[in-house]
């Protein structure tokens, strides 16, 4: 019977019943027969919880498969940065009343590309320039991220406080806000991403062995690397610019995932960490709305959950060091 319940086979369907579950729990509760309504103002929250779930548990463990390292996240190029960076310039040059107003979908589509790109060009600079070292990349992606931050800052307290009051409603991760538009076109990139990263689950299963192992077994390494940070950085600027910045949920599923998953294949942590990413973005908005009574919100429950998670494992890592 241990056995059993230790095949990963069960446990994700173990995980998929607790996420059907949760679902419905969400969907109808305390719906008073307004069904149709119901589902119109939950269901579009519950795709954004699918697509953002996904896009973050595919996009951090690749990431940190990439990079041998299970206390990276992709946030660390300084994506989440970039994007407060191009809201605050927007806010403040064009206004945040002119930006609310005319949400189409050319502009998430140039927020999500003006993300990428820098990513992109920084990632083929670098990769080039530094003899493809990768730990190069990533320390100059915290420096830049940085020099965004403190950017955003100065531009901030610069600006009008009631641009800044609607400023900061863009930088905090929303749910119940998300644009119908934006969550269609949302979810069929983050789908075309994912299944990328799904095909080349094989050759991250070899990366998994160490990038001299990789290239003995036929892998080029270099491009497959700049490939993967192309794919990651189009997954996390999507569910940036749909939601906001979720700087700790992809770390917390990942590291949940290869305790839970007790594997390396990668489709089975895939699996598993996407039912566990939706599982506590639902169940973490339903304690939101029906116990907080809408006094917090989902980032803060996440950000707060991810730090201590985040602690916890440093303090657990340095006793077994010992």
């Amino acid at each position: 019977m241990k056995k059993i319940f230790q095949s990963s086979a069960v446990k994700i369907l173990l995980l998929l019943f607790a996420v059907i579950a949760v679902c419905v729990l969400y969907l109808s509760y305390k719906t008073y027969g307004n069904w149709a309504f119901a589902l119109e103002l939950r269901g579009k929250k519950l795709l954004a919880f699918v697509f953002v779930g996904i896009a973050a548990t595919f996009s951090t463990i690749s990431f940190q498969t990439m990079t041998q390292n299970h206390f990276l996240t992709p946030n660390i190029l300084g994506l989440d940065s970039l994007y407060v960076f191009i809201q605050t310039l927007l806010f403040f040059f064009l206004g945040g009343q002119q930006l609310l107003g005319n949400e189409t979908i050319a502009t998430f589509l140039l927020n999500v590309l003006l993300m990428v790109s820098a990513s992109i060009m920084l990632s083929r600079f670098l990769l080039n320039k530094g003899g493809n070292d990768l730990f190069l990349l990533l320390m100059i992606g915290i420096i830049l991220g940085t020099f965004f931050n403190s950017i955003s800052t100065f531009l901030q307290v610069v600006m009008d406080p009631n641009e800044y009051d609607l400023l900061q409603g863009k930088l905090f991760a929303s749910f119940g806000n998300v644009n119908s538009q934006h969550l269609l076109i949302a979810g069929i990139l983050i789908t075309f991403l994912v299944g990328f990263l799904w095909l080349k689950s094989h050759a991250l299963d070899v990366l998994h062995l160490g990038n001299e192992q990789a290239t003995s077994l036929g892998i080029n390494v270099p491009r497959f690397q700049f490939i993967l940070l192309t794919v990651i950085s189009g997954l996390i600027g999507l569910s940036t610019a749909l939601v906001g910045p979720v700087t700790f949920l992809g770390f917390i599923v990942a590291n949940m995932s290869y305790q839970l998953m007790g594997t390396y294949r990668h489709r089975e942590l895939f699996l598993g960490g996407s039912l566990l990413s939706i599982l506590l973005l639902v169940f973490g908005q339903f304690l939101v709305e029906q116990v907080f009574q809408l006094n917090t919100t989902l980032s803060i429950v996440i950000e707060f959950g991810g730090g201590v998670y985040f602690v916890g494992k440093i303090i657990s890592e340095r006793k077994q060091r010992r």
